[in-house]
């Protein structure tokens, strides 16, 4: 009898590849393609088994061809807008498989909660639930924020997995209720945004214009967290990987060597924190645009 293996918190884990030049080095096309093969391969050799991908620019496709072969992801795929109608969006579906090498993906998730609201919104979810019967996709949900209503969309469509913004320093999905409803109507999460847009890992001077007002309490939660001997990266991924509703924790990644230093502090002791005391006031952390998460990733 072969023992069973204990759980690893890079059970957790799924990867969100960046491509903006913003947080990727800008390379030759021949340089960014083996920087990501190796970006993937480090995943795989280290367990990571989720990806998740966004319909943007190149992504799919450059993933596509940068796959270790076999394969061992379960890929996330997510919906263009239902703006261009229906029909667009089924498209688009079955095209980011093609894109990215696949004869099928794991999770299909729509874009927007607002999407779901909508007039289109039950015509949308019909051709989803078209696309999981017919084996292209084994999953089905939507993309949410707390001010969504996500647990009224979840009892409207029922998906298989709500993917929900949820960090350190925005924690109202916990607090306020959410994540334990949705565990009770049998609906997995992951948890997105988990490094709050990098807000942790920058300086008073570098915080985007609309975020200065909150620069004393961050630099408060940044000294407690080094009293404590925790660095961000670690505080953020183990209050994510904590919460027993959460069962994938999405986490951008630009690099090889980022993913190592995710993997790390994913891997670290879980600190003996007091969470609720490092959230901001509700709403602040989604003011800030998306931010390099790390100088040193």
């Amino acid at each position: 009898m072969i023992p069973s293996r204990a759980p690893s918190p890079i059970d957790k884990l799924a990867l969100a590849v960046v491509h903006q030049p913003d947080r990727a080095i800008p390379a030759p096309a021949g340089a960014r393609e083996e920087s990501l093969r190796l970006l993937l391969q480090t995943a795989a050799d280290s367990g990571v088994s989720r990806v998740a991908t966004k319909p943007d620019g190149d992504g799919e496709r450059w993933l596509g061809q940068a796959w270790p072969f076999p394969s061992p992801f379960q890929v996330s795929v997510r919906t263009v807008s239902v703006s261009d109608g229906v029909d667009r969006v089924e498209a688009r579906a079955r095209r980011s498989l093609e894109r990215l090498g696949l004869p099928r993906g794991d999770l299909l998730l729509v874009s927007a909660a607002a999407d779901l609201a909508g007039a289109e919104g039950r015509a949308l979810w019909d051709r989803l639930l078209a696309l999981k019967d017919r084996g292209l996709y084994r999953r089905i949900g939507f993309c949410a924020t707390v001010e969504d209503g996500p647990t009224l969309l979840a009892r409207r469509f029922q998906p298989d997995v709500v993917q929900l913004k949820c960090n350190l320093l925005d924690q109202r999905a916990q607090h306020s209720g959410v994540l334990a409803e949705l565990a009770a109507l049998d609906v997995a999460v992951h948890a997105s945004s988990v490094f709050a847009n990098g807000l942790l890992f920058m300086s008073g001077e570098s915080l985007p214009v609309e975020m200065h007002r909150y620069g004393p309490t961050l630099s408060r939660i940044r000294r407690r967290l080094a009293e404590a001997r925790v660095d961000p990266m670690q505080a953020t991924l183990a209050y994510a990987m904590g919460l027993p509703e959460v069962s994938a924790v999405v986490a951008s990644i630009a690099s090889a060597a980022e993913l190592r230093a995710v993997i790390a502090a994913a891997h670290a002791a879980t600190p003996d924190l007091d969470w609720a005391s490092m959230q901001l006031e509700p709403a602040t952390v989604a003011a800030a645009g998306p931010r390099r998460i790390s100088s040193a990733a």
